[in-house]
């Protein structure tokens, strides 16, 4: 909240336990690039299912062009469809990627007994976000790959990312 990259969901709530969505990761990540101005871009909107118009509408626009987040490849986005921690994982590791982080980090997810049930998509981002300690198993042990993030999650993630990447 503090620097603007996360915001309540009104009400003078922050919503710990809330999902976090499509929407709401892109525009994290957005707000996290400091919001860039985006006005001279063709903002042909390929997805159906995004208003421009919305919240969430450049964030989104901003997502695609720099390969943070794509659609599904049927025309939608999906803005209110719930991330998982292994799409989360994917999109941090794409911002890292657009940013020209260091991606050598690995994790051993072996240790984690839920490992297998990490998508081979997501195999790479999940390590490298594990190795930099930004995502970690839950109390029980499990990494939860197919979970939905959650914003008190999200948040946690971020910091870390911050201080580990941008200081």
């Amino acid at each position: 909240y503090k620097h603007g990259i996360m915001t309540g969901v009104g009400g003078n709530r922050f919503h710990p336990n809330g999902i976090v969505d499509r929407s709401t990761a892109v525009q994290i990540f957005y707000n996290l690039e400091g919001r860039p101005d985006i006005s001279d871009e063709d903002q042909g909107y390929p997805y159906s299912d995004v208003d421009a118009g919305e919240w969430y509408g450049n964030a989104v626009y901003w997502a695609r062009i720099t390969g943070v987040a794509e659609g599904d490849g049927d025309g939608t986005f999906r803005p209110t469809d719930s991330v998982t921690r292994q799409e989360f994982a994917q999109m941090l590791y794409n911002y890292a990627s657009y940013k020209g982080y260091d991606l050598t980090a690995s994790g051993d997810l072996s240790t984690f007994p839920d490992s297998r049930k990490i998508a081979d998509w997501a195999q790479t981002a999940m390590s490298w976000a594990n190795g930099n300690g930004l995502i970690n198993g839950h109390d029980n042990g499990l990494i939860d790959p197919t979970g939905t993030a959650t914003r008190a999650q999200a948040a946690s993630i971020l910091m870390k990312f911050r201080q580990r990447f941008v200081g």
